[in-house]
């Protein structure tokens, strides 16, 4: 059950899989590998404490430049994971969502991917957002052509867009803004990640590499979450009035 400042949207940028793999005197790939069981615990924590919302930062546009046989290597990760993941997806009621240029993936993940969204969408509770080759400027190119194409078509006016009617041009037109945002292992950046969307959200900045993230680390970002005051540009005495 979730308590009334539970953030209801999570969403996490998953970093220091190569610096844990490092530490601990191993491949980069092993560190994706442990870094997709941190992924396991993080949606298990999310639904345990009644976040309806989690969406993790898999792969952005410029994890391209990354060595050939790495990107290769997170591509296989990848579709294992999906293989493993989707019916628990399916158990669980979770729907899945993807945000990004995904189509530019390999075909066979985007297969499963669009199995995995259709099969899901009708789950309404609980919430899994995959940003895969994804960039928050990106998304914000994408949408700005959408909206040229529906006003050429006269679908909407030009002159009557506010962000609310243009938000819904973006990847996650049909998900809440995050409430929180998670960034682990220390580093303090968002890393073009949901820009827009975050405008409002709280920050926290955990020094754990990912690997290392578990539902303590998790229930700490919440209740770090629960004490700050949010004001939306209002002062403290008109949020207690």
């Amino acid at each position: 059950m979730a308590a009334s400042n539970t953030p209801k949207h999570i969403a996490i940028i998953m970093d220091g899989n190569g610096r844990w793999a490092a530490k601990n005197k191993l491949p980069r790939i092993e560190g994706h590998r442990r870094g997709a069981e941190a992924v396991k615990r993080a949606l298990r924590a999310a639904q345990e404490n009644g976040v309806k919302t989690l969406t993790l930062y898999a792969f952005s546009v410029e994890n391209w430049n990354r060595p050939k046989d790495e990107v290769l290597a997170l591509m296989d990760l990848l579709e294992r994971f999906l293989s493993e993941q989707i019916p628990e997806l399916i158990k669980r009621k979770i729907r899945l969502r993807v945000i990004g240029r995904y189509r530019e993936l390999p075909e066979r993940i985007q297969t499963l991917l669009h199995e995995a969204e259709e099969t899901t969408k009708d789950y309404d509770e609980y919430s899994l957002g995959l940003a895969l080759n994804y960039g928050s400027r990106t998304e914000v190119v994408d949408a700005v052509r959408a909206v040229n194409q529906a006003a050429t078509v006269g679908q909407i006016d030009i002159n009557d867009l506010d962000y609310n009617s243009f938000r819904q041009y973006l990847y996650t037109r049909d998900m809440p803004d995050p409430d929180l945002v998670i960034r682990t292992s220390g580093e303090c950046r968002l890393s073009n990640f949901l820009l827009l969307q975050s405008a409002y959200a709280e920050i926290y900045l955990s020094k754990v590499l990912w690997p290392d993230f578990d539902e303590a680390e998790f229930k700490a970002a919440i209740a770090e979450y629960s004490s700050r005051e949010r004001r939306y540009g209002k002062t403290t005495e008109q949020i207690k009035a």
